[in-house]
């Protein structure tokens, strides 16, 4: 599935119980066969669920079924309705003399009613389902754990015409008349799989079918399910999941295990997507797509998800994870799995720039915050809060750790050992280890603290150069900073990928692996008459935050001639991170070396577009802030416009060059076409910051005759955040064209939300109170709040006004959706990197937070531990 010191104010009348992973023990008892019947309605669903259970090991504790929100209307056990069973904390509790039973209960659900998206809920017309971590808790009494492994049988039974598409995991195997305008639907699912992967959606929907022969001959059934409206917009997610199936054969030696492959799109869902067996469910930003209405940020989204969750099949699904502390066992290798399935799609250095990217906007700052933890967590109160972005991106950089570690030949051994040694089993991150370590020969014991530790690395390295003996001397240090609960950190393992240039050749000896388990290391290279440059951590082969004492001319050299694309990328961008750290520090600007470096990349005609586009963009204000203790929102916003003013004014007859050279082309969807889109609309940006009025007139214009949204909305963007005239009228413009639409309307609502403008609390505050905002949509809430909650400029504003927004909009969605209110908290936990203003602002919106009466134990969590 494809997120400090004070004293707080008040607490819930009961904390939440803490979870930790010291404790797990194996279940109680197994569940081998479950059968579940439901009676759907949106308002009332009655589900009667007969569950075979066997007692596990020889121990005497009753049968303890989770439940919540529910109340057995009825309970059997073997045939014989009971009366002896009790409710404990909302599990329902049986006491059994024997070793093997059949259970039956009975409950009724109102899916209309179920706000929190869990379980089983109604949305847009459709009964669908979501059920991991704990939602199918919400649907049926049950061992609701990752560790019970069950064969299911599923009969659905529905309004004909109201529901005329009856969907479940597994094969369909029967279906009939149910008279009285009813019909009903059986599905069957031969794989042993957890709770949590369950899944039935109900609706009136039409499919996109197609089909794939896997590599042994087999013939899937494919099916994109969707209203009939949408469709058409539906083709790309299908050659997305035929492409993925046909990658995870040729690179993994995966092939599909079922006849069928569904994948349904809906409206209201607190994630991206879900990988139940055989029916995945997707939020339908991940699946509807065309030129109109996406842009290739969106297609290149739909391509990574559906990618994502087939790739679950194997990796999450037929190996699944013992307990939710190894969430990253499943998320961490399938996230790296979908980023190289993307990289070999189109750029692979532009797609390792854009993950490097999304590690440094949203788990670095993780890290260094209240809410750090290890990717194998030790204790939650609320699983929910857990799906982060430490768990995801920084799992994936493990597990790339790991393949760079071994190298491709032996970590496709080691994968193929896990899933030959673990098929139908719930299995650990220790598990996973130690399959690549028995695969490969390669001791990975103290690459394992990568697992233990929260934290992210710094590594200093600091290259000398002896003239007399033609030597260079590299030193590498690392540091892990201490995190809550962890003060005292071990050395982590570091693979890093280094090589030294020759300045007058611009020649180097090869790319070398060095990899440092111990504080320090020092290495020497010989032949080397004068100074070498020092190009490391390339590719970003390690996840750590870099410190060198390479000179600006080291760097300007770097982006000039590494034949490392990210590296050169990255050379460039510290250039400009100095410039700007220097200038809020001293309050002296001095542009040159920046104007150089970009003059001399926008010249360069052997690159591609895309690469350029991505290396002449400065670094976010967010970014920059993590460069500093103290973060300063006023003097970053200032000293970013000045060197993105000078890049303007330097270039501008380069700008306005690659903007008329990439324009003029019909609609493309390909890596050639993706590029010019970037840099055309790069260079708009500029030209606008170098001359407000020309380049208002050129955003409108490309944004009247745009033939796809990606320049459409560049140039709305653009538009957004000027003081041009013609803003307003184009704001205007995409609302009436596209009101209707609610994906598309939600990037009308981000578009204003993200604005540099000095008057954006003002107009987020009001768009809260648009009619076409809601707090009942998790997408529509994230469009408008958590956007804003990363405008660093505008949700910093030094009267505290976006912090009190902010705490509003959390306090009024937590009874609705705590899991996605919950998602909200950290915006305001990293209030310590601020100054002492902003820092009372920020823990005062957290604690009124905390004091509301009723606080649900999601919110509580995040709030409670970033005001620890």
């Amino acid at each position: 599935m494809l997120d400090i010191q004070t004293t707080a104010t008040a607490v819930p009348l009961s904390t939440p119980h803490i979870i930790r992973r010291e404790d797990y023990r194996p279940p109680d008892w197994m569940v081998p066969e479950i059968g579940l019947d439901f009676d759907l309605g949106p308002a009332k669903t009655r589900v009667t669920a007969r569950l075979t259970v066997s007692r596990n090991g020889g121990h005497g504790r009753p049968l303890v079924l989770e439940g919540e929100t529910l109340t057995p209307l009825a309970v059997r056990v073997d045939g014989q309705a009971i009366n002896d069973w009790r409710i404990d904390d909302g599990r329902l509790v049986i006491d059994l003399s024997g070793d093997d039973h059949v259970i039956e209960t009975e409950v009724e659900l109102s899916p209309e009613r179920n706000t929190q998206l869990m379980g089983l809920y109604a949305s847009g017309g459709l009964l669908c389902t979501q059920c991991e971590a704990e939602g199918f808790r919400r649907i049926t009494f049950f061992p609701d754990r990752p560790d019970v492994l069950s064969r299911y049988s599923v009969r659905m039974t529905a309004d004909k015409s109201a529901y005329p598409v009856l969907l479940a995991n597994g094969d369909n195997v029967a279906n009939g008349d149910a008279g009285e305008g009813r019909h009903w639907a059986e599905w069957n699912d031969p794989f042993l799989k957890p709770s949590y992967l369950f899944a039935l959606v109900a609706g009136d929907l039409k499919a996109n079918r197609d089909s794939f022969t896997t590599m042994s001959g087999r013939t899937v059934e494919l099916g994109i399910w969707v209203r009939e409206a949408d469709v058409p917009k539906t083709a790309y997610a299908m050659a997305a999941l035929k492409t993925s199936m046909k990658w995870d054969e040729d690179v993994y030696g995966r092939e599909y295990d079922l006849g069928v492959f569904n994948i349904v799109a809906v409206d209201d869902f607190n994630f991206g997507a879900m990988e139940n067996k055989g029916l995945n469910v997707f939020n339908s930003r991940y699946i509807l797509a065309d030129a109109d209405t996406a842009t290739d940020v969106d297609y290149d989204n739909v391509q990574g998800v559906v990618a994502h969750e087939y790739f679950h099949n194997w990796s999450g699904n037929r190996v699944t994870c013992r307990d939710w502390f190894q969430l990253s066992l499943k998320e961490g290798f399938t996230v790296f799995r979908d980023q190289s399935f993307s990289a070999d799609q189109g750029s692979a250095a532009v797609q390792r720039i854009e993950d490097v990217r999304a590690l440094r906007g949203s788990q670095f700052p993780e890290d260094g915050g209240p809410l750090a933890h290890p990717i194998r967590p030790d204790s939650y109160m609320e699983i929910g809060n857990f799906y982060t972005a430490t768990i995801y991106n920084k799992g994936a950089e493990i597990i790339r750790m790991i393949h760079t570690l071994l190298g491709a030949e032996k970590f496709r051994a080691g994968s193929d050992l896990y899933f030959e040694r673990h098929d139908g089993q719930a299995v650990t991150c220790d598990d996973f280890v130690a399959a690549m370590q028995d695969a490969s020969g390669v001791d990975l014991s103290v690459f394992k603290r990568w697992y233990a530790q929260a934290g992210t690395p710094k590594l200093m390295a600091a290259i000398a150069h002896d003239a007399d003996t033609k030597q260079a001397t590299l030193t590498l240090t690392q540091l892990v900073p201490p995190t809550p609960g962890q003060p005292v950190k071990q050395p982590m393992t570091l693979p890093i990928r280094m090589a030294l240039f020759d300045r007058a050749t611009g020649e180097s000896g090869g790319e070398q692996l060095v990899v440092l388990d111990t504080d320090t290391t020092t290495l020497t290279f010989d032949g080397f008459a004068q100074p070498p440059v020092l190009s490391i951590n390339r590719d970003f082969s390690a996840p750590v935050v870099l410190e060198t004492n390479r000179t600006e001319a080291d760097l300007a050299f770097l982006a000039a001639e590494d034949d490392d694309p990210f590296a050169r990328y990255e050379a460039m961008q510290q250039l400009m991170l100095n410039t700007l750290v220097a200038a809020i520090s001293t309050g002296v600007a001095d542009h040159a070396a920046v104007i150089k470096g970009v003059g001399e990349t926008l010249s360069d005609g052997a690159l591609d577009p895309a690469f350029i586009g991505e290396a002449v963009v400065l670094p976010s204000d967010a970014f920059i802030g993590d460069q500093m203790l103290v973060v300063d929102p006023d003097a970053i916003a200032t000293a970013r416009e000045a060197l993105r003013l000078a890049l303007a004014n330097a270039h501008l007859a380069k700008w306005q060059e690659i903007y008329a050279a990439n324009g003029g082309r019909s609609f493309e969807y390909s890596p050639a076409a993706k590029g010019a889109r970037r840099i055309r609309n790069v260079a708009l940006g500029y030209i606008m910051a170098a001359d407000a009025d020309a380049g208002a007139k050129l955003a409108f214009t490309q944004f009247g005759a745009a033939d796809n949204m990606t320049d459409r909305l560049a140039a709305l963007g653009t538009l957004a955040n000027s003081q041009a005239e013609l803003r307003v009228a184009a704001l205007d413009i995409f609302y009436r064209r596209y009101r209707d639409n609610a994906l598309v309307l939600d990037k009308w609502f981000t578009t204003q939300a993200v604005s540099t403008r000095a008057d954006t609390v003002e107009a987020v505050i009001e768009l809260a109170g648009h009619p076409d905002f809601t707090l009942s949509n998790p997408n529509r809430f994230r469009a408008l709040v958590g956007a804003f909650g990363m405008n660093q400029r505008s949700f910093h504003a030094a009267d505290g006004r976006g912090y009190a927004f902010f705490a509003d909009q959390i306090i009024a969605l937590d009874p609705v959706n705590a899991q996605t209110a919950a998602k909200m908290v950290p915006s305001l936990g990293r209030w310590r990197r601020f100054d002492a203003e902003r820092q009372a602002l920020m823990r005062a919106a957290l604690e009124r937070i905390l004091a509301t009466p009723g606080l649900s134990k999601d919110v509580f969590e995040q709030v409670s531990k970033s005001l620890a």
